[in-house]
């Protein structure tokens, strides 16, 4: 009898301890380890002086081989995964499926860049079941965006054709130096969604980041997303926020404001024979680049 009033005492003050001690969220000390590339931008092309469209299948095989050498939570191409013509899918894809991890794409402006009875048909090619969604990993809820959701390459209904012209029939009153033909903007309909994941994000106390072909922040103004600002503005209101990684300028660049991190990836297809790609892990408290190739290092401050 007293055998069994002990055991009933361990198990009532296990009990008592579990319930008094509030248990961690899954996944939060845990670092994630992600492949970046950005701008393969294949097409059986002849070069330019600062485009080797043949050479990039070779270097996204090379990226691809450095990447599967590392455990990787995800990787993940920044957009223009060709330049040109539906056909150049299939050299490339090929390659990326090889990949040995969970692997995503954005939408960028070349991937439209093929004949116009085809554009539907490109988000299916590039295994998108969405043009933008998010997905979650560990206490990360990353969001991809569409940069051609309003554009003159992507918008491929009428309705989005008709929001385009009116966007940008609008945004030429001031002639910002980003109302370019190639880039593009988010509709109301996507900012919208995205308010609501960066809602559900902070009821879930996850922290965000943010995937899209063009950049909304730097120094180079001309290949921003037509209505950044607004973005911007939807995006400082949620402190969960920590980074936003584009593609889209091959030249690479970086800012930070309020505590975001925005940063430019440069384009693997730029050089004859070095390429640019990355890996990034994220720590409880930093962002650790380490770049291949044109890629630069660099070590950022997550912001409490």
């Amino acid at each position: 009898m007293a055998l069994l009033q002990k055991i009933k005492f361990i198990l009532v003050l296990a009990i008592l301890i579990g319930c008094g001690s509030k248990a961690p969220k899954a996944g939060s000390n845990q670092d994630l380890a992600i492949g970046i590339v950005a701008d393969c931008q294949y097409c059986h092309c002849e070069s330019t002086p600062s485009r080797f469209y043949k050479n990039s299948p070779v270097k996204l095989q090379n990226a691809v081989d450095s990447l599967n050498s590392s455990p990787l939570d995800y990787a993940i191409h920044l957009g223009d995964f060709i330049d040109r013509d539906f056909s150049s899918f299939d050299t490339v894809g090929p390659i990326w499926n090889t990949l040995k991890t969970k692997k995503f794409q954005v939408l960028g402006n070349h991937d439209f860049s093929v004949a116009d009875s085809l554009k539907p048909l490109v988000p299916n090619k590039m295994n998108l079941k969405q043009r933008y969604y998010s997905f979650v990993e560990q206490n990360w809820r990353f969001i991809v965006l569409d940069g051609n959701d309003l554009s003159y390459q992507g918008a491929i209904t009428p309705e989005k054709r008709a929001q385009t012209d009116s966007l940008y029939t609008l945004l030429s009153i001031s002639k910002p130096p980003n109302l370019q033909t190639w880039n593009g903007g988010l509709s109301l309909e996507q900012l919208k969604w995205v308010e609501s994941e960066l809602l559900l994000a902070q009821e879930k106390e996850e922290n965000v980041g943010f995937y899209c072909h063009f950049p909304v922040l730097g120094e180079d103004e001309v290949h921003r997303l037509w209505n950044s600002p607004q973005f911007l503005a939807l995006i400082d209101q949620y402190p969960n926020v920590k980074f936003y990684f584009n593609g889209h300028n091959h030249n690479g660049d970086y800012a930070e404001r309020h505590g975001v991190h925005y940063l430019t990836f440069k384009g693997m297809v730029d050089t004859q024979s070095t390429s640019a790609f990355a890996k990034v892990r994220i720590t409880k408290d930093s962002i650790l680049v380490q770049g291949h190739g044109r890629e630069p290092s660099r070590s950022l401050k997550i912001r409490e």
